[in-house]
């Protein structure tokens, strides 16, 4: 059995909100689209958990998507956006799917423990369209029946990535942020560094900034505008020098809030839901199992 150490420590940082282009990280696999023939290949020959197609018009981005329907492809579309036509692909490979599937299960474990999974509805991987833009989670999930209906937003979306960068991932969850009109509350990047033998989970949130704007009398007013914010970011570091290896947690334990979960005030024997860090150290070991 693993041994485990821990330590604790907060943070909080913000970033812009505002969509209009992704960013391009030159540690993203990154090709012009051509045609569907070489997407698909393309695809079959990579060995990582993404990739990144450019110059992929709506259009084409249709074909492709009927495509993988009639192939019965199970990648999923992580984003297609429309206005920079850029399409970022997730495969689902084993450790890809262990590093956001297993987090999300610690959480509904938790609502299995306390009789309440009825009020939750998981969405998976539902493709979610905005303004000709598309994107499919990893994990999603949302409180029933409030948001158990065709059309509505999950509150919660974990994302995972191995060979996709973390800033490519922060684009992503930016999306989600804006293309749901903030009907999501909680973003959650499970980033996979097998150089760096860690695992990086970064728990976001949105928050109202305000900034002072002259109105027609030249009194000041308050506009609000959402904006990102990392609430949270822990590290799990494996080292290897032990034997067994031990799993070294930093800035744990991983809190979901109730009220942004539930889009309501906890009640009676209600309370935010904590992954504490033995979990997050078994979450981990279950990563590096399928590496």
């Amino acid at each position: 059995m693993s041994r485990f150490t821990s330590s604790t420590a907060g943070s909080t940082s913000i970033v812009p909100t505002s969509i209009t282009s992704l960013d391009r990280y030159d540690e993203d696999p990154t090709f012009k689209f051509t045609n569907i023939h070489d997407l698909f290949r393309i695809i079959d020959s990579i060995s990582g958990d993404s990739l990144i197609f450019t110059e992929i018009s709506p259009s084409n981005f249709a074909r492709v998507d009927h495509e993988r329907s009639k192939r019965r492809r199970k990648f999923r579309w992580r984003l297609y956006h429309a206005e920079s036509q850029t399409l970022i692909v997730a495969i689902t490979t084993r450790v890809h799917e262990v590093l956001h599937l297993t987090i999300y299960l610690q959480y509904h474990a938790r609502l299995c423990r306390a009789g309440t999974e009825t009020t939750w509805a998981t969405i998976g991987a539902t493709t979610f369209p905005s303004g000709g833009d598309f994107g499919e989670g990893d994990s999603t999930g949302a409180p029933s029946p409030q948001r158990d209906r065709k059309g509505s937003w999950p509150t919660l979306v974990v994302l995972g990535g191995c060979s996709l960068s973390l800033n490519q991932l922060r684009n992503v969850m930016r999306w989600w942020f804006s293309a749901s009109s903030h009907d999501v509350k909680i973003v959650i990047l499970a980033k996979f560094d097998r150089g760096q033998s860690k695992i990086i989970l970064e728990k976001w949130e949105e928050a109202a900034a305000t900034r002072p704007e002259a109105t027609t009398t030249r009194r000041a007013a308050a506009v609000q505008q959402m904006t990102p914010v990392l609430r949270q970011e822990i590290t799990i570091r494996r080292d290897e020098a032990m034997n067994p290896a031990s799993y070294n947690v930093t800035r744990g334990p991983l809190v979901l809030e109730f009220k942004l979960l539930y889009l309501r005030d906890p009640g009676p024997q209600e309370t935010d839901f904590i992954i504490d860090i033995p979990d997050l150290q078994r979450y981990a070991e279950a990563v590096w199992r399928h590496v």
